[in-house]
């Protein structure tokens, strides 16, 4: 039994993290730490745990952490919870620099904690053995994301979500895109991209070996636009991505497998570890330069 520290109180944290720990077999939420005291009170009270005031208290009482938490916050907590030898299962993406991100993997790697980025298409079970069979068939030359989305709508549970208003589909949707390409096309090595109406982004992407992905994003979308599509061609054909067939907080049950399997077998290897969100992160920051900048970035190989 892998005890957990929770860290946030928002919905993700709610109704994806929260739920699944507490349903777990193998792990037990030990408390809740959150930005808003009244909500991480409430919070621990709906699964009969401890509502912590201080980070690090919370930290020393577990063996792992549970982030749902803006993305620069995350960082720092996980850096803490590393240093102190706590195995982390972050959420994506792992930071909003290349710079917080180095300080992450650094500080797990020197540690040896086991880490676990969840990148929630990454957990489903239909959607990862989708990925290993078209990255075993190879010859695909390009590979295509669609993902028009708005948390502006009413209901929406990350309207108020000050760090998606901020950072946009770039920060938010592109780590699921990536997660989705990287695996099939290997690592990227140029970035460009450009900015559409309403806070959309278009990147183009060059893999190593050659093979070209793009991707176009918006977390503004009308409704009546929404859309997601991820598209593979190749020699092969053409092959779409199947959406995944559970729901979030039973992908979120799988990664917390995956954690807990790292920690009894002290394997270090996991696909979605820090170092994999630090890869993610990397592109993120050098399509935030090319936008800007206007022209193409090449990254280190």
């Amino acid at each position: 039994m892998l005890r957990f520290g929770l860290f946030g109180t928002g919905h993700w944290a709610i109704e994806t993290h929260g739920k699944a720990l507490h349903a777990h077999p193998d792990a037990e939420l030990v408390g809740v730490w959150g930005r808003n005291p009244e909500r991480a009170s409430a919070l621990a009270e709906r699964y009969g745990v401890a509502a912590y005031a201080d980070v690090d208290a919370l930290i020393e009482q577990c063996e792992a952490i549970a982030v749902a938490l803006p993305p620069d916050i995350q960082a720092d907590i996980a850096v803490r919870a590393a240093t102190a030898g706590r195995h982390l299962l972050l959420d994506k993406p792992l930071a909003l620099s290349l710079a917080d991100a180095d300080r992450v993997v650094t500080a797990a790697e020197q540690s040896g904690v086991a880490s676990v980025v969840f990148f929630t298409q990454r957990f489903q079970p239909n959607v990862t053995a989708f990925l290993a069979a078209t990255a075993a068939a190879g010859g695909w030359q390009h590979g295509r994301t669609t993902a028009f989305a708005s948390i502006f709508q009413d209901g929406s549970p990350y309207g108020g979500s000050l760090w998606r208003r901020e950072h946009g589909a770039l920060w938010d949707i592109a780590p699921h895109a990536l997660s989705i390409l990287l695996p099939v096309l290997g690592r990227v090595t140029r970035v460009a991209a450009m900015d559409g109406p309403n806070g959309m982004v278009h990147l183009l992407l060059t893999h190593e070996g050659g093979a070209t992905s793009s991707a176009s994003l918006s977390l503004d979308a009308p409704t009546e636009s929404m859309a997601r599509e991820f598209v593979f061609y190749g020699e092969n054909g053409i092959e779409n991505v199947p959406f995944g067939e559970n729901d979030a907080a039973t992908a979120f049950g799988v990664a917390i497998d995956q954690l807990v399997e790292q920690v009894r077998t002290g394997t270090r290897d996991h696909r979605c570890d820090v170092r994999f969100g630090r890869e993610v992160v990397e592109i993120l920051a050098a399509a935030e330069t090319a936008r800007t900048e206007s022209r193409t970035i090449p990254l280190p190989t």
